[in-house]
């Protein structure tokens, strides 16, 4: 029998593309998304239902009425900024609503959940790169509710034997390698589809903040992950909760990392076009150098990304966008 996962947020970037990885490996997908920042046509198989985590009833019909392994969790907020200047909408979908998720999977006895998570619950780094054993410290509310959820699934594994994995993200990049799926926030704050928009002339100029950090040009380092290397992560993640294994924490990129000068060279290699560069301030809470040690995921799940190359995510990412209307 084929395995069943519900994803939520699969409609959004990263779940979107996970969604596509679990269809390819024959899984029966059903996506949930209020589409408030997700987009319909990005999910590219199986079942589709609109609706919100925050709806236990939706979710009590969806759970009597289906059979699930395992569910995957992409429906977070994720825009420090914003979340900075409106906490409340953070905590509640964040961490109120995944709390009506948890309860409801609960019910319906389903004990097995991958959670999508950040690097962000790490603060200000102390050393780097960093393991998971660096202490948690979220300076932003984005950082504090995906820590929160973190704690609060520690919890339930001790209290009702939930296993679930966190996936913390440092950097994730790229598109589907054939440009079918890609990053279209709106707005969008991340500095490769950022770039690539300032390279197809979508965007009259990418900014730079701050150019006197203690790194090699100035500019802060960050590590990259391709998009399809995080799906890959995630499934290797589900196959250890199906195989039995316990509740765990990885940190996911490549141990690599770029400068924002950097990236805005190799964008420019990769595209063979020129853009206006603005130097601009330092952003409050922007530290020198996140780069992540994946040692746990790549020797635990036996990840190992496929595509580390920056030059390949970019070109990746610039397929796509060459797609997109002007």
């Amino acid at each position: 029998m084929a395995l069943k996962i519900l994803v939520v947020g699969g409609a959004g970037y990263i779940g979107s593309h996970m969604v596509k990885r679990l269809g390819e490996a024959g899984v029966e997908v059903v996506t949930l998304d209020n589409l408030s920042s997700g987009h319909r046509d990005a999910v590219t198989c199986g079942e589709f239902v609109q609706g919100d985590i925050a709806d236990r009833t939706l979710l009590d019909s969806l759970f009597a009425s289906r059979t699930f392994d395992a569910v995957m969790h992409f429906a977070s907020h994720i825009e420090v900024g914003e979340s900075v200047r409106l906490p409340l909408k953070y905590y509640r979908n964040n961490v109120s609503n995944t709390l009506t998720l948890l309860e409801a999977m609960q019910t319906a006895k389903i004990d097995k959940f991958i959670f999508s998570s950040t690097a962000a619950i790490f603060g200000t780094p102390q050393y780097s790169p960093i393991d998971e054993r660096h202490p948690r410290s979220p300076i932003n509310p984005y950082g504090r509710t995906k820590h929160m959820v973190e704690q609060i699934l520690e919890d339930l594994d001790r209290a009702h034997g939930l296993r679930a994995v966190c996936l913390r993200y440092f950097n994730a990049a790229g598109a589907d390698p054939s440009g079918a799926l890609g990053e279209r926030h709106d707005p969008e704050s991340h500095l490769i589809p950022l770039t690539l928009q300032a390279a197809s002339g979508r965007r009259p100029s990418i900014a730079v903040f701050g150019s006197d950090y203690d790194t090699p040009d100035g500019t802060c380092i960050r590590d990259y992950v391709h998009i399809v290397d995080l799906c890959e992560a995630h499934w290797l993640a589900l196959q250890s909760l199906l195989g039995g294994a316990s509740s765990q924490q990885y940190n996911l990129g490549n141990g690599d990392g770029f400068s924002v000068l950097e990236v805005i060279e190799t964008v420019r290699r990769v595209t063979g076009r020129d853009f206006k560069v603005l130097k601009e301030a330092r952003r409050a809470g922007d530290p020198p150098r996140l780069v992540a040690d994946a040692t746990a995921a790549r020797s635990t799940l036996g990840w190992t990304p496929k595509y580390p190359s920056l030059e390949t995510i970019v070109e990746h990412a610039w397929n796509f966008e060459q797609k997109r209307p002007r």
